[in-house]
């Protein structure tokens, strides 16, 4: 069955009836965890709201009042998650969101173009494709693509969009032997109905259940933004059609304006400017290691020279790393002496050190680890790790004292 959406992709409303409404659930990221959530498994008369498939994301939309959630494709069926029930029977009028879609034709249709030119071009065949968020992918089967190759494609394809190519649909049955001579990677295995084959005039004819553009003039633009190594030998190509290139361009440009204000510089600058502050920041950082392990060395031996010592030393500083604990720890020297050593923020993450006789050591590391919220190992007198929140530092400084007096 082609729905509704495939035979006009540009339909943004239309008034179909409900024809099955069934309890269901559906997987949703929230707050970036995945959790079950509970609706309704709608099946429509007819339907403007495309599922899932060929590499094109679902729409959205609404029936009635009711937000579509989720659209999948079941053998010939279309089913619509929604998290209210509807009235079997009842007519209803479906609303497309609109933006959604355009977005995903511009990006399929502009996906079907630089394959069919990349593959005449250099002979670079597609092998998957992902319409992402944010940018899409081409999986092509070659190991690499030279610059001049993705800037000679880049201008073909634009070229074709200026030239105004129409792209029609054909539908044709299984049975159809005009079939073998159409470009596919395969049918899925449901695979029910007749067989759509997007044909851009001229150019490619391929089996595709997506939404598409009537002309690649409704493209606008395609923007080549470069290539990634792909899997066993293969390159992805990064790519961008249309309104999502106007809003790369908007995004690119405010960003500049505000380097400018930032570095003071032009545009043209900011590159040798940046990279000036790179290496002047990683001298400073080089210059500050050095002090802090110098500091190190005299905090320990201020420690030493104390006749009032005693056989606790703790320390924090929101300055520091491992290193720089580890050289207190090996100055004052941990035989006898029992070494608490944090570096972080006081009350946020961080990094900490206990160091001492073995013994001790491994009773009191566990304990300090629960208590700061961390994560560490120990040995040979040695227990280190990170720690989520530093909060209850004073209350392991205590711990520690207390055990050290049950020593003596």
């Amino acid at each position: 069955m082609a729905f509704q959406c495939q035979r006009d992709c540009y339909m943004q409303e239309f008034v179909t009836s409900v024809v099955a409404c069934s309890p269901g659930e559906m997987k949703q990221e929230i707050n970036g965890k995945k959790e079950t959530v509970k609706g309704f498994n709608v099946r429509l008369q007819d339907t403007i709201l495309f599922p899932e498939g060929g590499g094109q994301p679902d729409d959205h939309g609404l029936i009635g009042d009711v937000p579509v959630l989720r659209v999948t494709r079941q053998g010939a069926e279309a089913v619509h998650f929604v998290s209210s029930a509807l009235e079997v029977g009842q007519e209803v009028q479906l609303k497309l969101d609109w933006e959604r879609r355009f977005d995903h034709m511009q990006q399929h249709s502009g996906q079907h173009l630089v394959t069919a030119i990349a593959e005449s071009m250099f002979g670079y065949k597609t092998t998957s494709w992902e319409l992402g968020r944010q940018r899409s992918t081409i999986e092509l089967d070659t190991p690499s693509m030279k610059p001049a190759q993705m800037e000679a494609l880049e201008a073909a394809v634009n070229e074709k969009i200026r030239a105004h190519v129409p792209v029609a649909v054909q539908v044709l049955s299984l049975d159809d032997p005009a079939l073998e001579k159409v470009r596919s990677r395969g049918l899925p295995d449901d695979a029910a109905g007749p067989i759509r084959i997007i044909d851009i005039e001229g150019i490619d004819v391929n089996m595709c259940c997506g939404t598409h553009v009537s002309n690649l003039s409704h493209l606008q633009v395609i923007k080549l933004l470069g290539t990634e190594k792909g899997k066993k030998n293969k390159t992805n190509l990064l790519f961008l059609v249309g309104n999502r290139v106007l809003k790369y361009a908007e995004k690119s440009y405010s960003t500049e304006r505000s380097l400018v204000s930032l570095l003071k510089t032009g545009p043209d600058d900011h590159v040798d400017t940046v990279d000036k502050i790179q290496k002047t920041v990683k001298g400073l950082q080089k210059s500050n290691l050095g002090l802090l392990r110098d500091m190190a060395v005299l905090i320990a031996q201020n420690f030493k020279c104390n006749p009032e010592r005693g056989n606790f030393f703790t320390l924090h500083k929101k300055e520091g790393d491992n290193e720089f604990m580890s050289i207190i720890a090996n100055e004052i020297g941990t035989e006898e002496t029992l070494v608490f050593l944090t570096v972080g923020e006081e009350k946020g993450p961080g990094l900490f050190l206990l160091a001492g006789p073995s013994g001790k050591v491994s009773e009191l590391g566990p304990r300090v680890l629960e208590m700061l919220q961390g994560k560490g190992a120990g040995k040979n007198g040695r227990f280190q790790g990170k720690v989520n929140s530093m909060a209850r530092r004073g209350e392991v400084e205590t711990l520690i004292q207390e055990h050290c007096k049950n020593e003596q």
